[in-house]
């Protein structure tokens, strides 16, 4: 069997982050809660995506890559660190994002023109039909010019960009162990594309079998992520010759959180972002962190996350996007 650290990958973040006790919100919501800062992973403005870029540019730079092509949402944490990403090995970054040409760059897209990205935007309602194709061409343009081009998927979600969250699990043991605290009972995260998720649960099923991993959709219903992250998490596995199996009803996900579209705030996404800002000094997202925490919350206001457990809130970052939504955030 072998390990993660047996795949190439280049050094991007500062690790490890650190897993902070959340004591006020913990106490209030009858449980002890932990939350991973991976919005502390630093490079390009910091957030999840740093952990699976470190395998996944190890493998652009292996392959000589001039122009990296990737798609997301207008707040995009994915497409803002794959240009950041992109830039520091030499290479030309494209981003294909879905939703209209903006008329003012704030948040992530202030920071994707920054890091100097070619943008392409694309109608929502057609998006899902034409991405691919957009990318494709891009990529044919690349090589038309001479130039290697890479397509890296939505949110960097592959079973190699997984590996970064078996590390993280490894990350988190290390840490549980030095404090002489035991595994988590429930681990929550927001899933957007579900390889986070994919590697949160090929490492716990290794370091953590007892662990429940929660997954808070912030996009697609519960089916297709649990076949989408079934399927990621086998993959990821089998790249580690580990002894796992999959079906889709091994993924929890909770998507009654997302609200009415992805990337536009919830009313509940909202509410937690004031309560954890106010309880913690913590600052969440209205397109990821928000909607999970507000997840969290609601789950353990039910019952579904038993009072007592050990939870650890997984914060993939994501801050840039607070200041586009101000006037909501205000408003509310």
């Amino acid at each position: 069997m072998k390990q993660s650290d047996d795949f190439e990958r280049v050094s991007l973040g500062f690790f490890p982050t650190p897993l902070e006790r959340l004591t006020t919100l913990g106490d209030s919501l009858g449980v002890t809660l932990d939350i991973k800062r991976d919005d502390y992973t630093g490079f390009g403005g910091g957030g999840n995506k740093v952990r699976k870029l470190e395998y996944l540019m190890a493998d652009a730079c292996r392959k000589n890559v001039d122009v990296v092509i990737t798609t997301g949402g207008h707040q995009s944490n994915h497409a803002r660190m794959v240009s950041a990403a992109a830039r520091k090995f030499g290479m030309k970054p494209v981003l294909v994002l879905r939703g209209n040409q903006p008329e003012t760059y704030q948040g992530n897209l202030l920071l994707d023109k920054l890091f100097g990205a070619e943008l392409e935007f694309l109608d929502p309602d057609g998006y899902f039909t034409q991405i691919e194709g957009a990318m494709n061409a891009h990529a044919d343009a690349a090589q038309a010019r001479g130039e290697k081009a890479l397509i890296i998927p939505l949110g960097g979600a592959t079973p190699l960009g997984a590996l970064g969250y078996v590390r993280a699990i490894e990350e988190m043991d290390a840490q549980l162990k030095t404090r002489g605290e035991p595994a988590p009972d429930v681990i929550v995260a927001p899933t957007g594309s579900g390889g986070t998720l994919a590697g949160l649960y090929v490492g716990a099923r290794r370091y953590w079998p007892d662990t429940k991993i929660i997954g808070i959709s912030v996009s697609a219903k519960a089916d297709w992520f649990q076949t989408r992250i079934s399927a990621m998490a086998q993959d990821c596995a089998d790249l580690l010759e580990w002894p796992q199996s999959w079906t889709p009803e091994d993924i929890w996900i909770e998507d009654g959180f997302v609200g009415t579209a992805y990337g536009v705030p919830s009313d509940g996404g909202i509410d937690a972002i004031y309560r954890v800002a106010q309880a913690e000094g913590v600052l969440l997202d209205p397109v990821y962190t928000g909607k999970a925490m507000h997840g969290l919350i609601s789950l353990t206001e039910q019952g579904k996350i038993s009072a007592g457990s050990r939870v650890i809130f997984v914060h993939c970052g994501g801050s840039p996007a607070l200041y586009p939504f101000a006037q909501t955030l205000l408003e509310h």
